[in-house]
């Protein structure tokens, strides 16, 4: 049986290079994009095993028009990949009102609901992957991009947790977390607030590094998109993978960070407890609490 994959921002940067990896590799492909004539190229080339869908991802009618026309199409979706989006850089207190919902209805609302909209299939078959692109901003802050990387936290936070409730029905869920890659997200796919005083050191410099030449990422989407079509097939996938090597290195500082933080503070955190919790937790309901909060 053919697998089925449904793509979203299937037009440009990794998304189309996921689109290509998975038409190469055999994959019937539900291609999403806002504008799908965009795909012409791979239609001309792959025919009937990529089926163009017109969707914009904070459209909720359009995502279950989506959905269906591909389970009408072909018969099922074995592979969700959430991966639309677009870059914003600006001071948190600088974006519009419409800056901010866009950002968070288009990076962490619009996979959401796509995701509600595909699991009940996955459900029925009893087996499936998502994967969802969020971002290394996705696990460490970075000045300037405050509502873009409040959108991937949320997202790769929903996977986090989505992951094991769906486990049991035989679908996996992993967090896909890239750091720099050479798309356009700095470019074409990246709009910024106005400049405000007050910020040069911090958002400034973010900002003027983005817009200059001087950003390079080390990143190859076509190398990232056959790493995706590997995962969806892996046996056990991980719940989180970082792509780039800048990614990681960035990852391994701030973790240690933040385990020198956590441990300085421990007594601090440790001094809230109620004097009768270590006894709640040798019952049977703090027992079952602790197996729900993983903390067993």
């Amino acid at each position: 049986m053919t697998k089925v994959w449904f793509i979203t921002g299937s037009s440009r940067g990794l998304g189309l290079s996921v689109t290509k990896a998975a038409l190469k590799a055999s994959y019937q492909v539900a291609a999403t994009a806002r504008k799908p004539e965009q795909l012409k190229q791979l239609i001309d080339t792959y025919g009937t095993q990529i089926l163009p869908v017109q969707l914009d991802v904070t459209d909720k009618e359009q995502i279950r028009q989506a959905v269906e026309q591909t389970i009408k199409h072909f018969g099922r979706i074995d592979v969700l990949v959430n991966n639309a989006g677009f870059g914003i850089t600006g001071a948190a207190e600088a974006f519009t009102d419409e800056q901010v919902r866009s950002q968070l209805e288009t990076n962490l609302y619009g996979p959401i609901e796509i995701t509600r909209a595909v699991l009940p299939h996955m459900r029925r078959q009893r087996a499936g992957r998502i994967l969802q692109i969020s971002s290394i901003g996705g696990r460490i802050g970075t000045p300037g991009v405050t509502i873009y990387q409040a959108a991937k936290f949320g997202l790769s936070g929903f996977s986090e947790a989505l992951a094991p409730e769906v486990l049991p029905l035989g679908i996996h869920v992993t967090s896909v977390e890239p750091g720099g890659f050479r798309t356009d997200w700095a470019g074409a796919s990246m709009s910024y607030a106005p400049l405000i005083e007050g910020y040069e050191s911090t958002v400034g410099f973010v900002t003027e590094f983005l817009k200059g030449d001087k950003f390079i990422p080390m990143g190859d989407p076509d190398k990232a998109a056959q790493v995706l079509i590997n995962l969806a097939e892996h046996p056990e996938p991980p719940l989180h993978l970082v792509l780039g090597s800048e990614a990681s290195a960035m990852l391994q500082q701030i973790d240690a960070k933040r385990k020198a933080e956590f441990e300085k503070w421990l007594p601090v955190t440790q001094s809230t407890d109620a004097d009768d919790a270590a006894d709640f937790l040798q019952t049977d309901a703090g027992r079952a609490y602790s197996k729900i909060k993983g903390i067993e």
